[in-house]
């Protein structure tokens, strides 16, 4: 497959599928729809595009620029994030939302200490922005893996030594977790929340765009033995995650297992993108909802929690009317706010 091209296929779709999942979990249906899920799923696309980005720019130019790097996160991530938080804030100020926030929870909103925040102080932050715990996860990632990679690049390691010194990454922050779960006894917000442990969420991702990447390598399996054998072992996988219920297999080996399955499921996804099992992910609209996804996930909660507090109607027609609210709002960010920096950042690239 040409590194040229910027479209990944089945990429913006599964997307689309983990926004949607969080989205229905935040409707009061956790019990039915695992929302964590869809975080791990995004963390994972999140470390599979970034690295595949990177690599691709060391391999056209013989560097990677970390300044430009950091200045398309930037342009990517903050504008909507600092204006859906003070659309929050606003809005709680008005009563649209309930409860209220404190100055120190805003605080660390503002500077992606979120996570933490719900770890160790839980201070009060404006109703439906709960979710920037995971942003928070994801900036303290990107502050630290392009200075590794850049110097495993530079430094001429090779791909194995790259992958090998990633897996030995993600046994290492394993162990941590089953030492913190068996040995420390913490509560499930410590393991859940935190950077440290859960970046190895977003490591599995790098490892793949390092190791086996659909987009920018040639295959090493077959394409029978990927339809056949690895893509319904990594689905298997992923359901005995989902049903097996224990809290201290949930907050340990879970994500490991669940990082490990969706490698040959994203494989899959892209390199069979015309197959019936994932045409549809490539459908306009699904696609669509995947290139959104951002700007929907910093509004679908705050919008959830304000259509139930205006609206006494049933659970099933909320959520659909704040999936429609939460949608015309993604649009207004998409065109406004993400199509006008997206050309800065491709002054970037």
């Amino acid at each position: 497959m040409d590194i040229r091209k910027e479209h990944i296929p089945s990429l913006d779709g599964l997307r689309a599928v983990s926004i949607m999942i969080v989205f229905i979990s935040h409707c009061h249906l956790e019990k039915l729809v695992p929302g964590g899920l869809g975080v791990t799923l995004f963390f994972f696309l999140s470390g599979f595009l970034i690295t595949t980005l990177l690599r691709q720019e060391f391999e056209k130019n013989g560097r990677i620029s970390l300044r430009h790097f950091y200045l398309r996160r930037i342009f990517r991530i903050w504008p909507p994030f600092y204006l859906v938080l003070l659309a929050s804030v606003g809005l709680t100020l008005l009563g649209v939302l309930p409860g209220r926030f404190s100055g120190a929870g805003l605080a660390a909103q503002f500077l992606h200490f979120a996570n933490y925040n719900q770890i160790w102080f839980q201070n009060p932050t404006p109703a439906g922005t709960g979710v920037y715990w995971s942003l928070a996860i994801e900036e303290h990632f990107y502050l630290l893996f392009p200075m590794l990679y850049i110097l495993l690049v530079t430094r001429g390691v090779s791909v194995r030594r790259q992958a090998l010194l990633l897996a030995v990454l993600c046994g290492a922050i394993l162990a941590w977790r089953c030492w913190l779960v068996w040995g420390a006894h913490v509560p499930e917000a410590r393991t859940f929340f935190a950077s440290d442990t859960r970046f190895d969420n977003i490591l599995y991702g790098c490892l793949l765009a390092i190791a086996a990447n659909p987009v920018m390598d040639r295959p090493r399996v077959s394409d029978h033995w990927m339809k056949c054998l690895f893509l319904p072992a990594g689905v298997g996988l992923l359901l005995v995650t989902l049903l097996f219920r224990n809290l201290a297999f949930r907050e340990t080996l879970r994500y490991t297992l669940q990082g490990i399955a969706m490698a040959p499921i994203l494989i899959a996804a892209v390199r069979f993108s015309e197959w019936s099992v994932f045409r549809w992910l490539n459908y306009r609209w699904v696609s669509f909802l995947g290139v959104v996804s951002y700007s929907f996930y910093l509004v679908h909660q705050t919008v959830i929690i304000a259509v139930q507090q205006q609206l006494q109607w049933h659970p099933v027609v909320q959520g659909v009317v704040a999936f429609l609210v939460a949608i015309a709002i993604t649009l207004a960010l998409h065109f406004a706010v993400e199509r006008p920096f997206a050309k800065l950042r491709k002054r970037f690239r």
